[in-house]
């Protein structure tokens, strides 16, 4: 077992060797297997030795002693490393766990991880225990220490503060700084941002960068600034900026920017040549995009588009690797690799039949194994909120002259409320509705309207968000109203009403922002949540999405968040939050 999650103990390492020395056995070897060395990238013929969670050998060679080896013939099929994703959000309201034993059942081993949630649920302490948890996963979970929040809250100093911030960065489960939505801030002459960043690089760890629609002068001043990694590329032309300027770069499939199959062809007409400084990333995509996997859809949809068939496993796992300085862990089917390992049917089909995580079975011949849950949430505290307010008609009282009009999925402009805004009931000819934010614990609250959402839904209440405060959405106070009370009973989730009936609800039982249960059900749930709102007038794609970033500050142009209505690039507040 890897301690911390990086190296292997002495003991464990004479035991590898002692296998190579044929004095002890292999735990498993995968005979006549074909598979894809990272390093040449060609399909090798070899056998494959691993012993417990590593790789310990690659060759022509098959052990003698093989008395507690399992022996699996891999005659006919291929093998590749396990898939990574470089840039997940765990939250998406699966929780961490759930979104890892999904992952690894199609081939995605590995996960590195946005610790946003944590910094907002629990004390460092505990945190830190709870990456200790995942480490027991056979699917490897590793984070990101995030310099800002994306948002304005009332106490942001008190979650990120230097000595915290430089324990995130200094942990072993942590491999890189960011990303860094706080960038203009940056620009602006933050030096504490600049300190975190040049600690971060002094412990050998990269930083990843926000950067969407940035300019050539912007990207060069950041890379000055020590920034390593962008995922925001809306174009095959800002990637090849990118790369030029020397920067790793994710290719998005997303829930709310499925770019991959677009950039990728716009790749293949500008004629790149090299693709090792290319990764992808699903970006923390809501639950039914990955009813079919992560990246061996990514990969999939590489190999379609024509990128070469080595290339395009590699951008799923081995790039990955190599960027964040795990290339001795990961990434790769060689000696002294965590045994990830997918098997295939063919070259060209992505989707595995088999897969291995740690050297063990997670999918066997097709077949799933089972994998025990490992993380006790109540010991952590995760658990189903106990909220002491109450939401009557004192919260719900509208004045402000602007509100949230939606442009997309996740973009807001102001504009001027026009109509009543203090009756009980909005009329169904407008397509404004009443948004609300309110404070876990009810002492502060945000009034206004949003417009796009809904036609005619009477209220949509969810504990889950940016912040983890309380959105409500609707047309009818009684609605919203009733939805209060029905997610206060739950401990927090998702819940429609509509002319005094409860439609829908989503427990999110683990500290009103997480599902506890089933990827399958929760994919479900959310298709039925989309299919209900579409009905009631919601245009876009994405409404998880929609109701997460209603507080997110590096989206423009105006949100509403913990301080009050603010104006994004003028970085003002206009209409400050009401204390209940």
């Amino acid at each position: 077992m890897q301690n911390n999650g990086y190296h292997w103990r002495n003991r464990e390492i004479r035991q590898h060797v002692r296998v190579i020395d044929e004095a002890s056995s292999p735990t498993l070897v995968l005979t006549n297997c074909t598979y894809l060395n990272a390093y040449t990238k060609q399909w090798l013929q070899a056998n494959i030795w691993i012993d417990e969670d590593r790789i310990v050998y690659v060759g022509d060679k098959t052990p003698k002693n093989m008395n507690r080896t399992e022996v699996y013939d891999c005659q006919g099929k291929y093998a590749v490393p396990g898939y990574i994703e470089p840039h997940a959000h765990p939250f998406q309201l699966y929780n961490p766990e759930q979104l890892a034993k999904h992952a690894g059942r199609t081939g995605t081993t590995t996960l590195v991880n946005d610790n946003l949630l944590w910094l907002f649920l629990l004390q460092k302490k505990k945190a830190f225990s709870i990456l200790d948890e995942f480490r027991k996963l056979p699917v490897s979970m590793y984070w990101w220490a995030r310099f800002d929040a994306q948002t304005e809250m009332q106490q942001q100093d008190d979650i990120f503060h230097t000595e915290d911030v430089l324990e995130w960065i200094k942990h072993p489960a942590v491999l890189q700084g960011g990303e860094l939505t706080a960038w203009p801030e940056l620009l602006a002459g933050d030096d504490r941002l600049l300190y975190w960043i040049q600690e971060t690089k002094r412990h050998g760890k990269p930083v990843e960068g926000h950067f969407p629609g940035a300019s050539e002068r912007t990207l060069t001043k950041m890379k000055l600034l020590g920034i390593n990694a962008d995922h925001e590329s809306m174009t095959g032309e800002e990637v090849i900026r990118r790369l030029q300027l020397g920067y790793q770069v994710g290719l998005r499939y997303s829930s709310i920017r499925p770019d991959l199959p677009r950039i990728l062809a716009e790749l293949i007409a500008l004629d790149l040549k090299s693709f090792d400084h290319l990764t992808m990333t699903t970006d923390g995509a809501t639950p039914g995009f990955y009813e079919d996997g992560l990246m061996n859809v990514c990969i999939d949809i590489a190999i379609k588009k024509g990128i070469p068939l080595e290339e395009a496993y590699l951008m799923g796992s081995f790039n990955a690797a190599k960027h964040l300085r795990m290339e001795e862990q990961l990434g790769s089917i060689a000696p002294g690799r965590l045994a990830h390992i997918n098997i295939l049917y063919a070259k060209d089909n992505p989707h595995p039949e088999s897969v291995l995580a740690k050297g063990k079975w997670i999918v066997k011949n097709g077949a799933e194994e089972t994998v025990h849950q490992k993380i006790d949430w109540q010991a952590y505290g995760l658990k189903p909120l106990n909220l002491d307010w109450e939401l009557g008609k004192n919260e719900l009282q509208f004045s402000v002259p602007i509100g949230l009009e939606m442009v997309n999925d996740v973009i807001m402009k102001p504009y001027p409320i026009e109509i009543d805004i203090t009756v009980d009931r909005l009329p169904e000819q407008t397509n404004e509705a009443f948004l609300l934010m309110l404070d876990r614990k009810g002492k502060w609250r945000v009034n206004t309207t949003l417009r796009g959402f809904t036609s005619k839904l009477g209220a949509l209440a969810s504990s889950y968000s940016t912040t983890g405060d309380f959105v409500f959405i609707g047309k009818d106070k009684q609605d919203i109203i009733l939805a209060g009370k029905r997610i206060k009973e739950m401990g927090g989730g998702i819940v429609l009403v509509h002319q005094g009936k409860i439609l829908l609800e989503i427990p999110l039982s683990l500290s009103g922002m997480m599902f506890d249960g089933d990827m399958k059900e929760l994919i479900e749930k959310e298709k039925e949540l989309k299919d209900y709102l579409q009905d009631f007038g919601y245009p876009f794609q994405d409404p998880v999405y929609s109701i997460f970033f209603l507080a997110s500050t590096h989206l423009p142009y105006i949100r509403i968040t913990q301080q009050g209505i603010i104006d994004v690039k003028k970085k003002e507040v206009l209409f400050p939050a009401t204390m209940c």
